[in-house]
């Protein structure tokens, strides 16, 4: 088909109207023409493309089989070139080489130092923006447009977001030497540890998120604790105040020279999924989409 041939975007957003208002008025007068006027350019768009787009009927004008299925098509063109003009707008005030990115206080602090050291070797004039919060605030700043790339730990995807898995993490219990489930011979199980006072982190982080969900259908005690990091539950671990549950990622090395000790488990899930996520249907930036690779890679 010929570019001349191709239908102009106006034609595009009001046959989407028509599908989304339920009739042809009410699309032309979101596009702030006469209804005539509307209804000449969708038999220009039905002309080029060969289809009937458009039952009128004495009840007014709905879209035909083959009008939905170009709508569907015509949204995605409209979205394509909205993302255009965002694009060339972000390279004309300079902002191409600006990359805000938030990430749930595990993934910043034990992952994304590593992906964005490999993103400054790729891409050195690249400027990163990090902001370090819990998975809630991540999908928030995500969709309202305040970062373009998240990093969530929680086991669920708000709506309007779209995700990659960028890795695993697993949930574990660990208490302080001498605590008496280090003497245990049987590893902990599911209702004995949900009936037992944690010190957790805060509502709102991704590792409070999954042991909740896993909690949900155990009778459970009030936490001992709520912190807002993963330095603080490991210090009340540290000082024997409960046992706490915190990433695998976080007590390693403590687990390691001994100074806290992982109680086994069995009988209950805490691996959870890592992900990226960004706003639905909007196209990443080359730099949102190098630093996305470097995270997805095995």
């Amino acid at each position: 088909m010929a570019m001349s041939a191709l239908p102009d975007l106006d034609s595009l957003k009001l046959l989407v109207d028509v599908g989304e208002l339920g009739s042809l008025g009410q699309a032309a007068k979101a596009a702030g023409i006469a209804q005539p006027s509307a209804s000449k350019r969708i038999a220009l768009l039905e002309r080029r493309l060969g289809l009937p787009l458009i039952e009128r009927t004495p009840r007014g004008s709905t879209l035909t089989a083959e009008g939905k299925m170009v709508a569907g098509w015509a949204a995605q063109v409209l979205a394509a070139a909205q993302e255009l003009m965002r694009a060339v707008q972000a390279v004309r005030h300079g902002e191409a080489a600006h990359l805000r990115v938030a990430a749930s206080m595990t993934v910043a602090e034990y992952l994304v130092p590593r992906w964005l050291g490999e993103l400054q070797n790729r891409e050195p004039d690249v400027q990163v923006g990090l902001d370090v919060i819990n998975s809630s605030d991540v999908a928030a700043r995500v969709l309202a447009e305040e970062v373009e790339l998240g990093f969530v730990e929680g086991p669920s995807v708000p709506e309007g977001l779209d995700s990659r898995v960028v890795g695993t993490d697993r949930l574990v219990v660990v208490v302080a030497p001498g605590h008496p489930w280090t003497r245990r011979r049987t590893a902990l199980r599911g209702p004995e540890l949900a009936a037992t006072p944690l010190v957790v982190r805060e509502p709102g982080s991704g590792t409070r998120e999954t042991l909740d969900v896993a909690f949900k259908s155990l009778h459970r005690a009030s936490p001992r604790l709520e912190l807002g990091s993963n330095s603080a539950v490991k210090g009340a671990a540290l000082a024997g105040a409960a046992p706490a549950v915190l990433s695998g990622y976080a007590v390693e090395a403590d687990v390691a020279t001994g100074r806290l000790v992982e109680v086994p488990l069995a009988g209950i899930n805490l691996v959870r999924n890592l992900r990226a996520v960004w706003r639905r249907g909007r196209a990443l930036t080359p730099p949102a989409a190098t630093l996305l690779a470097i995270a997805s890679r095995p």
